[in-house]
């Protein structure tokens, strides 16, 4: 049954408190404001940045919905909210004489945006074919570039139930348009809360301690102890970026691509040549959110220390199995086949801006916000720890090793105004040409992006998943955490001519978390004092 139109939307926003009426009209005149503005603006160094030859990324997010998907209805709530953001209904010009890249705000025709495929009987019947006819039609999207003439995004609307979900959108879009912080936070504005239809989504805001967020500087200059810390870990950390730039790399493992985008081009049906893209294959494995706050709390380390532990433990068993075949012609998990040293870095996405987390939208489009629409991010290449550990805590252990310290470092800030210095010195593709050098010396891209707490709805449809990832970039890849409700949802899309078997490598990941589990009914058993002679005595029961 097609879902019933969902009530009128109010004006855009995503902030966890209760709104006022007051708050509402502030926020529907700055969006007006927006909605007005010059009719053209140029182009930001990273939006021509992710248009240059070799790294021109897309973002793309795969959404499982509880019910069919009314397509009427998602035109109609585009029409009110996404269309009316200044990038969602732009195009991207280039001067011919001077090769400056504009946005060029239009009219949005939203039916040559929403995509409904053609659907065969055998398409929509609920077994493992339909599951692998989302996964393939998803990934056939990877292949292609996205239509210049156009504003640079586009639904899917596949209305077939596979294992997860009744229906699925896949919501694609050019990297230029803004980052993950920014397109969170306009999808957010256009989905309200399932228990709720008048209530805009609670995202986590919980207060982090001094010890566990990245300190501020003056809160440094009243401790020389951690200031001389950040300086060390800074020059040490700029040293090593400046090394993989000229000459260190990653040891070629299984999972390492070449680093390089190579496009083809084919003939379209009106004769005009078309770019094709190296396709990813993109797939999904949804875990329990709630489990990793267990194990959080009971170790008192933060979730993306567990979410970094998962990481390194199924990429050290995924591994330990390729390189067992390759010396015996079988695996054997058990044994470690692993070479002595291995060295194998992901480039971890940081959010730079100075307010952090998910903000409303109109806040985000507020001239003078911290918290800017854009792509404001930056990336520390982050060292993983690729062994076999006795006790499987010690993979979170050893994370959480590596990202105290790296929030002890401007890495990810100084890599970010780095790039917008070499844009300005040198020009966009020498800027372009140092990030594929980085890319083709690292081995992963990692990101982790929070999700709402409470189910939520998109124009009216309950979502069950949400899987974004990104493509375009040389990794051959790139995995991204996505949490929402208690779940928390890890999305890889990975380059099928490296990696082969993506689905092991996602079983791997999920056993991860279970190691951690088993080990950590383990090693918390219950402990009891006695006190005999007046000493005291502990006991592990």
């Amino acid at each position: 049954m097609a879902s019933t139109p969902p009530p009128p939307l109010r004006p855009i926003d995503t902030s966890t408190a209760k709104t006022t009426c007051g708050r509402n009209q502030h926020h529907a005149a700055v969006l007006e404001g927006v909605a007005a503005a010059a009719e053209e603006e140029p182009a930001s160094p990273a939006t021509r940045l992710f248009h240059t030859k070799n790294l021109n990324c897309y973002i793309i997010a795969v959404l499982g919905c509880t019910t069919k998907i009314n397509v009427e209805v998602v035109k109609k709530g585009l029409e009110s909210t996404l269309v009316n953001h200044p990038r969602f209904s732009s195009t991207l010009s280039e001067d011919k004489r001077s090769g400056k890249k504009r946005w060029v705000r239009g009219k949005v025709d939203v039916e040559k945006h929403v995509i409904c495929p053609e659907l065969g009987p055998a398409d929509m019947e609920p077994t493992s074919a339909a599951d692998m006819f989302v996964e393939n039609y998803t990934s056939s999207l990877t292949t292609k570039e996205m239509d210049m003439s156009k504003p640079l995004w586009d639904i899917h609307i596949l209305n077939v139930k596979t294992s997860e979900a009744n229906s699925t959108g896949i919501l694609r879009m050019h990297h230029s348009l803004g980052d993950g912080i920014s397109l969170i936070s306009l999808f957010l504005a256009c989905t309200r809360k399932t228990s709720d239809p008048a209530a805009l989504p609670t995202i986590p805001t919980a207060a982090r301690t001094a010890t566990r967020r990245r300190p501020e500087f003056g809160f440094l200059l009243g401790r020389p102890f951690l200031f001389l810390m950040l300086v060390v870990n800074t020059v040490v950390d700029m040293l090593l970026f400046l090394a993989t730039l000229l000459f260190l790399k990653d040891t070629h493992t299984p999972l390492k691509g070449g680093g390089i985008i190579k496009k083809s081009h084919t003939t379209d049906s009106c004769g005009g040549r078309v770019a094709d893209l190296p396709g990813r294959r993109l797939v999904h494995r949804t875990i329990s959110l709630d489990d990793i706050k267990l194990i959080k709390n009971a170790l008192n380390v933060t979730v993306n220390d567990v979410l970094m532990g998962i990481l390194q433990a199924g990429m050290s068993r995924y591994l330990n199995r390729k390189y067992g075949k390759q010396k015996w012609s079988e695996s054997n998990d058990n044994k470690n086949n692993l070479p002595k040293s291995v060295r194998l870095r992901g480039a971890v996405i940081f959010n730079i801006r100075p307010s952090a987390g998910i903000k409303a939208l109109a806040e985000m489009m507020e001239k003078k916000s911290k918290a800017k629409w854009g792509n404001k991010i930056g990336y520390a290449l982050t060292p993983l720890f690729i062994g076999l550990q006795e006790n499987p805590l010690g993979y979170i252990y050893k994370a959480k090793a590596i990202i105290d310290r790296k929030k002890l470092s401007l890495e990810s800030r100084l890599s970010f105004s780095a790039a917008h210095l070499i844009v300005k010195l040198f020009g966009i593709e020498a800027a372009a040409a140092l990030t594929n050098r980085v890319i083709a010396n690292t081995t992963v891209l990692v990101s982790n992006v929070v999700g709402p707490e409470d189910e939520i709805s998109f124009f009216g449809h309950s979502m069950v998943f949400a899987a974004p990832a990104v493509y375009g970039v040389g990794h051959a890849l790139t995995i991204h955490f996505q949490s929402y409700c208690n779940k928390m949802t890890i999305s890889m899309a990975v380059d099928p001519e490296v990696i082969s078997d993506p689905y092991q490598l996602c079983d791997d990941l999920e056993h991860s978390l279970e190691m951690f589990k088993d080990a950590l009914k383990i090693s918390t058993k219950e402990v009891v004092v006695l006190d005999v002679d007046d000493a005291s005595y502990l006991s592990i029961v």
